[in-house]
């Protein structure tokens, strides 16, 4: 019996820092109260973040002295000429390895319920998710240590930095200001947004037949709702494998670690993307992912998981025919035109593009012996 409990104990060890992972998906709630009809809100009016945060933010953002390597930066795969992504359907990953999984937008993180496409990490903690990019192997392979001693060598920084706090460049609290950068990346100026706070010109004729679709016959709004778009919760639509993960054993390495580091059973005889189920543990999570968000999805391409539709007319298309092998979607019956307006109205919800500018990586100074 002991032998059984240390097995099962060093096995909840392995999920990745989640104390709840077994428990995860059930008890996500939905984006709505329970007898309310869903439906998609306009972007909130939120108050601005810390302004010295997200100034600091932004310069670690664009460093790529923040990888181990020093050769990639959090915009490497979160570009902001690529709508925050790297417009790639698979994610490159750390050099020496390929990614399994498509990189999402950092687009509106301030409003997700849930972080990564397995909804593995709590929404309002963006500094985690920054750790979690930050020091995994498979994306910057980061010791914190030494990212905390590479940073307080740049004057420039500790300048900023002391615009903030008193003390010295430290630990989680970089992680946090850059979290703090990313929520303050927000959709701005969206047409859907005008329409719902009173311009009937803003959509066009088209556009609000695809809205009454998106509500209706189509049935969207029952998982894309809420102001992103997205439900928060974890569903099977059967998106088809994208074969490159198997073709290229550098993607089926890196899906195979993750699998390992989450403590999934049996991993090593895994060879689809089982989604939430190596987070939770629980055969009903097998090949369920978040629900992604609608915004801003004219510069987002290639969409899903893993990027398997270069447009959203197929995925539309997908939808339509009801999902893929193992989803419990319906066929919906759309015709061609009403497809097309649906496309356009999901197009809506796009506002101006959000371009930050690199602000550059000032140079590191040897530190005086003594004053560390």
């Amino acid at each position: 019996m002991k032998i059984q409990q240390r097995k099962r104990f060093t096995q909840a060890l392995g999920a990745i820092g989640l104390a709840t992972a077994v428990t995860l998906s059930a008890t996500w709630q939905p984006a709505i109260a329970q007898g309310n009809a869903p439906d998609l809100a306009p972007m909130p009016e939120v108050k601005p973040g810390n302004a010295a945060m997200i100034e600091l933010g932004k310069h670690f953002f664009f460093d790529n002295r923040l990888s181990g390597d020093w050769g990639l930066s959090c915009a490497t795969c979160h570009d902001p000429q690529k709508g925050w992504g790297d417009g790639q359907a698979l994610s490159t990953g750390y050099p020496s390895m390929e990614y399994f999984r498509n990189s999402p937008t950092v687009l509106n993180a301030k409003h997700r319920q849930r972080f990564l496409w397995d909804g593995r990490l709590d929404g309002t903690d963006a500094g985690t998710l920054v750790r979690d990019m930050i020091t995994e192997a498979h994306t910057m392979n980061m010791d914190s240590r030494l990212m905390q001693e590479r940073l307080q060598q740049v004057p420039e920084y500790e300048a900023l930095w002391k615009k903030w706090r008193k003390d010295d460049i430290n630990g989680m609290r970089v992680f946090n200001v850059i979290g703090e950068f990313i929520k303050s990346l927000e959709t701005t100026n969206a047409p859907f947004d005008k329409f719902k706070k009173g311009d009937q010109s803003a959509l066009t004729a088209e556009q609000k037949e695809g809205y009454a679709l998106f509500k209706g016959k189509a049935n969207c709004v029952s998982c894309h709702n809420g102001p992103i778009g997205s439900d928060g919760r974890l569903h099977n639509t059967g998106v088809p494998e994208n074969p490159e993960v198997l073709k290229n054993p550098l993607r089926t390495i890196t899906m195979l670690r993750h699998y390992s580091t989450s403590g999934m059973p049996n991993y090593m005889n895994a060879r689809t993307d089982v989604g939430a189920y190596a987070i939770t543990k629980d055969p009903k999570d097998m090949g369920k992912f978040q629900t992604a968000q609608l915004r801003d999805l004219k510069y987002t391409a290639p969409y899903m998981h893993n990027g398997m539709f270069k447009t959203l007319d197929e995925v539309v298309a997908f939808y339509n025919q009801g999902g893929g092998k193992g989803s419990v979607l319906k066929p919906l019956g759309l015709s061609a035109s009403e497809q097309k307006a649906l496309v356009s109205f999901l197009l809506s919800l796009s506002g101006d593009p959000v371009v930050v500018k690199d602000p550059g990586q000032p140079d590191m100074q040897l530190r005086t012996f003594g004053k560390n």
